[in-house]
């Protein structure tokens, strides 16, 4: 396990051999591009659930506060430009696509595109760094479905594999520690050394949490829950050897959504902020360890909704940016396709991770963040034994 204090922590890894690997596929969430896509894209992310239009008109009123443009398609062709950068610059010739669950360009679409190039073996990258139903088998769920679809359509068939859980890799870890500390100095000079910082992530049901990762794994809010504790810890740890100040933190939620008798996780971001006032924090980083990229649910939920409510309360307020685009995780999802193809050609590669938790598995095993809702029958997913 790498040295955190070392500062190239990633493996050398100089074959650039991402053999049997033919395709890297980034699979992310998608959004609106122009406020005509809200709806409809509402409907995508909704269907099946009996939600009445004029309920997801009410629903879709923050992104009509960015112009009907959610900013995460953006910063997906950011992220492909950097990886494809990264790639190039260390001899990685894998050809890289781009699909959605939820909008255009659509994951069915990006792998009739694969199959059509002549493609047989996929990786797949979700921006999704922590286990959790919706966050990892949801996805899963979706590459089978689409999958089936290619299969009927008479494709040829594709293997397709997700990329092992990244929330611990040094190259997620080390720049939300680094936009943590840009955070902090962006307080107010008085307030910046008694500053708190309050790590966030997407609420999700607590039965969720409690059955996110493997089996062995649940209860307590699971896999979901610890592993976003163990980030916290890690941002932490570097931020105090950096300033000289040991800050009390904590990890709190965000972007709930959903019935309000089903129990969330909690506490909300809000909440906690008045908490905090009350007791009389000087100032509060918010750190969004939960997302890739500053995304509608960043834009809107921190940089709106809870900013909204530190100025009402007094409170100074500032938030770290997430990963995004960074040339360092750009460099950890390299490092993380060499290592899984390295595994694959029966080879037993290092497999960078920080922390006490260590790399997460290559395939989800059989009862892994199986859906909460007993009600809904399990669906065939990919890249997992189950």
């Amino acid at each position: 396990m790498p040295d955190p204090r070392d500062p190239h922590p990633l493996p050398d890894r100089p074959d650039a051999d991402a053999g049997p690997y033919d395709a890297l596929l980034l699979l992310s969430f998608g959004g609106p591009e122009g406020p005509d896509d809200v709806v409809p894209f509402l409907e995508n992310v909704t269907r099946g659930r009996g939600i009445p239009r004029e309920r997801l008109k009410e629903v879709g009123k923050h992104y009509f506060l960015f112009g009907g443009v959610s900013p995460i398609n953006a910063q997906n062709r950011e992220l492909l430009d950097a990886l494809r950068k990264e790639f190039a610059e260390h001899g990685l010739d894998l050809p890289l696509y781009w699909g959605n669950r939820n909008w255009a360009p659509y994951l069915t679409d990006a792998l009739r595109e694969i199959a059509d190039a002549g493609h047989h073996r996929v990786l797949v990258l979700a921006t999704s760094a922590y286990a959790s139903y919706s966050g990892c088998r949801q996805y899963r769920e979706n590459l089978a479905a689409s999958l089936a679809v290619l299969a009927e359509e008479g494709r040829p068939a594709l293997r397709v594999d997700k990329l092992r859980h990244y929330f611990n890799h040094p190259g997620f870890v080390e720049p939300m520690a680094d936009h943590t500390l840009a955070a902090l100095a962006a307080l107010p000079e008085g307030v910046r050394d008694g500053a708190r910082l309050a790590f966030t992530t997407h609420s999700i049901p607590t039965a969720a949490a409690d059955t996110s990762g493997p089996v062995e794994g649940h209860g307590d809010g699971g896999a979901y829950v610890a592993q976003h504790l163990e980030v916290a810890r890690l941002v932490a740890e570097r931020v105090r050897a950096a300033t000289g100040v040991d800050r009390p933190w904590e990890l709190v939620y965000q972007s709930r959504s959903g019935a309000p008798h089903i129990p969330w996780l909690e506490p909300d971001i809000c909440d906690h902020l008045e908490a905090e006032h009350a007791a009389g924090a000087p100032a509060v980083v918010m750190v969004p360890i939960g997302f890739v990229s500053d995304h509608m649910e960043v834009k809107y939920d921190l940089d709106t909704e809870a900013t909204a409510k530190a100025e009402e309360l007094g409170l100074p307020v500032s938030r770290a940016a997430t990963v995004g685009a960074d040339r360092r995780f750009a460099a950890a999802v390299r490092d993380l396709v060499l290592e899984r193809a390295a595994t694959e050609r029966g080879l037993a590669p290092v497999r960078c991770a920080l922390g006490a938790l260590g790399p997460s598995h290559d395939v989800c095993p059989a009862g892994c963040c199986p859906v909460a809702d007993k009600r809904q029958p399990p669906r065939p997913a990919a890249a997992g034994t189950d």
